[in-house]
């Protein structure tokens, strides 16, 4: 089952499936995205963000056989779980502990950080049951570990430690398992506590891709420019100065 709730500005979304290896069957795909559409994500919604967590001793052990013989529902629907957390407007931070198999590393791949206990491991696993990535998977991979790693990973059935995976980029930190939730909620809950129309709007930003640096230059100086227009901005950054002041004297 998937459960979620508010906790402290940040939406938490849980695979509870233990018994089943949190496998992402359909049914899940379809939960996790009904749970993430369910938060209130705009502007004066009541979450900043949201974490993703799995019941031990595996994060998602990835799709069900059985599915890929005799498909309940077309492909595209099947991604639902992934679609939901790449384009949500808030920060998305997944928490790995145990293996993430399969479509199981999409997950991770689709939020925005990835905070992996030493438990974790990464095992995309795609090719060995004869089917080609799906979801972005190789897009999003590469996006994190460079064309070798995604070939290394992908194509040749390579693995990545929760310590590995740090290094190699897949994760932003690799903390021993029990101090991973309390780092991502540490993380989500700063990012929920900040300007909500400022976050939005610069997670917008990271998220549109510009295919070159004019693009990025031309896209955060109508965005920087938009910030410094707002209402209250000199009195804000007034504030900040005197407080500053204040330190100093």
């Amino acid at each position: 089952m998937i459960r979620s709730w508010v906790e402290d500005g940040v939406g938490r979304v849980h695979i509870d499936d233990a018994e089943h290896r949190n496998v992402l069957s359909l049914d899940h795909s379809r939960a996790i995205a009904a749970a993430v559409a369910a938060f209130d994500l705009t502007e004066s919604g009541d979450v900043g963000a949201i974490v993703l967590t799995a019941a031990d001793p595996v994060f998602c052990s990835g799709g069900v056989l059985d599915d890929l013989i005799e498909p309940k529902a077309p492909l595209i629907e099947v991604y639902a779980a992934f679609d939901a957390l790449r384009l949500s407007p808030v920060v998305t931070i997944a928490v790995v502990t145990g293996a993430a198999i399969g479509a199981g590393v999409n997950l991770p791949l689709a939020c925005d950080i990835v905070i992996a206990g030493e438990s974790a491991r990464f095992d995309p696993r795609f090719l060995d049951v004869g089917v080609h990535p799906g979801g972005g998977h190789l897009f999003l991979l590469q996006q994190r570990t460079g064309r070798q790693g995604a070939a290394a990973l992908s194509l040749c059935g390579d693995t990545l430690t929760g310590p590995e995976a740090e290094r190699a980029g897949m994760a932003w930190r690799c903390v021993p398992d029990a101090e991973a939730l309390p780092l991502a909620m540490k993380l989500a809950t700063r990012a929920a506590g900040r300007d909500r129309e400022l976050m939005l709007r610069a997670k917008a930003t990271l998220a549109a891709q510009p295919a070159t640096l004019q693009e990025a230059f031309d896209l955060e100086l109508d965005a920087q420019q938009w910030s410094m227009d707002r209402p209250g901005f000199p009195e804000h950054v007034r504030a900040i100065r005197d407080r500053l002041a204040q330190k100093k004297g």
